[in-house]
């Protein structure tokens, strides 16, 4: 695995994404966390749309950013929901790691800023999961 790779898939400077999102529940994804304006369901949802678009513009589906996207839809109602969601995530850094492999130009560029947008939010999501009381590996043990 290449940096980049580890930048979009965790690993280097952040937990492995699967790890992070390790048996997370519908109730999780959906408590108010005080002080935050958005749960852990309305973030997911927000990766989901922004690295979609992402992938999309890297592969010749998208030519553009799509004018008056909603990068914050609603969050999973259900935990059918939730797991579609997730599932979806899965698939698309399996995607995004594939792209990673040796890319250059436009997705090389694309690819850089959806690693460091993700990182943030993974690093939020992983602060949100510890107030909840998850508790991670120390990293010597991973």
């Amino acid at each position: 695995m290449n940096l980049l790779q580890a930048s979009l898939l965790g690993g280097a400077a952040f937990r492995e994404v699967p790890e992070l999102l390790a048996d997370l529940t519908f109730a999780q994804a959906s408590q108010t966390v005080p002080g935050l304006p958005y749960t852990l369901g309305a973030l997911l949802r927000h990766l989901q749309v922004t690295m979609r678009v992402s992938l999309d513009l890297m592969t010749g589906k998208l030519d553009a950013w799509p004018e008056n996207l909603n990068v914050w839809p609603d969050p999973p109602q259900s935990d059918t929901e939730l797991h579609a969601l997730l599932d979806d995530l899965n698939l698309m850094l399996a995607e995004a790691r594939l792209l990673s492999a040796d890319p250059s130009g436009v997705t090389r560029d694309i690819l850089l800023d959806l690693a460091v947008h993700n990182a943030y939010h993974w690093g939020q999501l992983a602060l949100i999961r510890q107030q909840q009381g998850v508790t991670f590996r120390p990293a010597s043990e991973t």
